[in-house]
Order: C-alpha cells, then structure tokens, then sequence
C-alpha cells in the first residue's frame, strides 16, 4: 500500500486514488516532462528559416503558384492558428498572396468541418483572405488518381491537392496507435485521400502482429510505409510544418521540410516524451484518457496506447473523461448482435474477417477499431469509465464493462484480485505509451 494518496488527471479537475490494500505499485508511468516553448513564433521562424531535407519554403514558392495548404481537422490539438500566419508571411516573401493559398482540412473520413470551424482554426482575422474547400472522401469528381502502391493501395487523392503547384501541411507528432506517429505525409494520406484508400491502408495494419503500433518503429509498420509512399507518388512538391507537444498541450518543438526526413527528427522528440519504460507487465493497468479528453472516440486512445503493458488475463482501467460526449465513433452506432460473452468466443474466428466486414455507419477506422478491441479483449478484462456516455451506447459497446466511477471499477477488480496485484498507472494514457522490458 503506498503511504500516499495518488490522482489521476480529470479532465481540468483531478480524481483522488486510493488503492486496495495489499496492492502493488509497479510505477506511474508519466510522460517525460518537458517545458512549453518560450517564444513560440521565434521558434517557428527558426524551423522555416532551416528545414529539414528541403530548401526553405520561401525558395520552393514562386509567385503564381497555387498553393494547397492541408491542416489537421479539430481533434488534433495543433496549434494551426498560431503556425499560419508564419507561414503566410514566408509564402508572401516569395510574391504568393493569401488569395492563392486554399486551406483543405485533413478529414479523411471524419465529418465536414463548418465555415466558422475552419476559420477558428486557422484564425478569424486570417480566413477571409484564403481560399478554403472541405475535402469529402466519396466524391470520387473531386479526387485524383495516382497509381497503386506496393502494398496494392489505389491511391486517390483530393484534386485540389494533387492539381496544386506546392503542398504545405500543418499537423502534429505525437504517438499514434496504428501509424506509430502522426504527422508528416499522414495529414494527406488518410487525410486528403479517398475512402477506398484509408480503407486499404488501414486494414493493412489489421493484423495480429501489427494491430498495435503505437511508438513503434515506423521501419516495421506496413500501414505507416505505405502512407508514405502514396504520399511520394504526389507530383508538387511537400513541405510540412509540424509541431511535437507536452502532455500539457503545448508546443515543444517545430520540424519543418521533408514529409519523411523532418517528421523522424520530430518522432525522436515524441518518443522521448511519450516513451515510458516499465519494469514489468502489471495484473492491474489504470490509464486515463488525458489529454485526450475531447470526446470517447479521442478517449479510448488511452486503451488502445497501453494495453500492452497489461498482463494476458489481467484488468484494465480506463478513465474517459469525454467531456463532449461521444464523438463521431461509428461503432457506438449499432448494437452488436452478440453478447460481450459471445463475441469473446467468436473473437478468433471473427479477427480474420473484420477488414471485409461492412455495417452501417461504421467508417474505416471504425473497423480498425474493432479489430482493435476485438485483440484486446483476448488480452484481458477491460473496464471503462465514461460517465458522460449515456446507457445506450454503452450497450452498443460489448468489448468494454462500464462502471459508474473509479471506485466501483476497484471494487470490482479488487475481487479479483483478493491476495493483492501489481498495478501500472498511466495518467496521460492518452499520449503515453510503454515501452516493455527487454
């Protein structure tokens, strides 16, 4: 038992723990801390003025070039708004006004941003001088055939994109559980692309050796080299402008330049951060959903990020704050028509046939998700706080046990567990990952 209360971020608040008697704490695995940019336009100047692996975008550009300028949609926490106007002004050096730059959110398969969305995000006082279009993955009108990848991807990208003279793409690194690490040529492909390629990059990663990624080497991720090679097949040329961020949300670096060589130096920086070495695998994990606290789409990231430092057969806690609620989640559409304990039953059987299953409202990361929760639910019991979900999702969602708050989750394991386990805690479940022993 320790000899001091412990919390768990909650949201903006905190949750007190307090663990059963006879409990072990094997470590709470933080992320490794790492202090907020002090001047963050100085900072972005710097990383414009010495990319990485490509001339400086004020020499790529040239007056009368179209720019198609990609960023990350709303449930990334990029701080496009403050990026931007750095950007601008580096095109406008080169003799390319704003009215020649047209903003295309990174959808991929997630809903339309709206106007005052989009202008929120790339700045209120900025936006009437771009040009702006949502990107909508089924117009197959609006989208552009490249060529199939080695993987056999077909590779459909927004026109707009693909037509454009020079592609600047604003996004963030940060761990990511199926491509290892977002950023880099991810904001175009699944972002900009169309939805018969996300859904033949994604279920190459449905794989029982693959199926978990997150900060693992990009070297040994088929869906992540895949992405990237569609990304190459583009004809402009590609310069992007990422941010790595502290568990607080706040930018810690900048890479800017090549979609692959600038995206590995902010990986390492991610990794530093994120990457947190266990000493062992625990019978007990309780991960929390910070800072992914959007919604429970954002939230189950905590699961899916450390999963795997819980021991098979054991119990997993996680905490979703969801603060909006559920979110666009495709898999809270429908109930299942099987009981949690059948389709655990059925797991083994159902794995190999999730990359052709077709339900209603359910997206291509939807069924990787499934996938997902499927393997995990073979890795052990998975319990979820979720207070905001309302009861009828949660009975759309088998793979999971909800409780009504941390203190019943406990009861309940600690009858489990009635001689005492080990436990691992991830406060920031959300970004963290661990990195198992030897």
């Amino acid at each position: 038992m320790p000899d001091r209360d412990l919390e768990i971020p909650w949201g903006k608040e905190k949750l007190a723990l307090k663990l059963p008697q006879g409990w072990e704490l094997l470590g709470t695995m933080e992320p490794t801390p790492r202090a907020g940019l002090a001047d963050l336009q100085f900072e972005i100047e710097r990383s414009l003025a010495s990319p990485i692996g490509c001339p400086r975008l004020s020499e790529i550009a040239r007056p009368g070039m179209k720019i198609a300028l990609v960023i990350d949609d709303d449930s990334r926490p990029t701080p496009v708004r403050l990026v931007l106007p750095v950007v601008l002004a580096d095109l406008q050096r080169s003799g390319i006004p704003p009215a020649q730059v047209t903003v295309i959110p990174a959808l991929g398969v997630h809903q339309p941003m709206a106007e005052a969305q989009v202008a929120r995000r790339v700045g209120e006082t900025i936006f009437p001088a771009l040009r702006w279009e949502t990107h909508d993955c089924d117009n197959l009108e609006k989208l552009e055939f490249l060529g199939t990848t080695r993987r056999g991807t077909p590779v459909f990208i927004n026109k707009t994109v693909a037509r454009a003279d020079l592609i600047v793409s604003i996004g963030c690194i940060e761990p990511h559980v199926i491509a290892s690490f977002g950023g880099g040529y991810k904001n175009l492909v699944p972002g900009v692309a169309g939805r018969v390629t996300i859904a033949h990059n994604h279920a190459l990663n449905c794989r029982p050796d693959t199926f978990n990624n997150v900060g693992q080497p990009i070297e040994a991720n088929p869906m992540r080299l895949d992405l990237e090679e569609a990304g190459g097949m583009l004809k402009p040329p590609v310069f992007i402008v990422n941010a790595v961020l502290n568990s607080s949300l706040e930018p810690v670096q900048i890479v800017s330049g090549d979609p692959i060589l600038a995206h590995r130096e902010g990986v390492r920086t991610s990794a530093r951060i994120y990457g947190a070495a266990i000493p062992e695998l625990a019978d007990v994990v309780i991960t929390s959903s910070h800072p992914m606290d959007q919604d429970l789409r954002q939230g189950v990231k905590a699961l899916a990020n450390t999963v795997r430092a819980l021991r098979p057969g054991g119990t997993m806690i996680t905490l979703v704050r969801a603060e909006e609620g559920v979110g666009v989640f495709g898999l809270a559409n429908r109930k299942l028509p099987v009981s949690r304990g059948v389709l655990q039953a059925l797991a083994p059987a159902l794995l190999p046939l999730v990359p052709r299953l077709k339900f209603s409202g359910m997206g291509e990361e939807d069924r990787f998700f499934l996938y997902f929760a499927l393997q995990a639910m073979r890795r052990g019991e998975l319990l979820m706080v979720a207070p905001t979900i309302p009861k009828e999702i949660q009975e759309r969602l088998p793979f999971v046990t909800f409780k009504e708050d941390l203190e019943a989750a406990l009861r309940h394991t600690s009858r489990k567990y009635p001689k005492g386990a080990k436990i691992l805690i991830f406060p920031h479940g959300g970004s963290t990952y661990p990195i198992l022993p030897g």
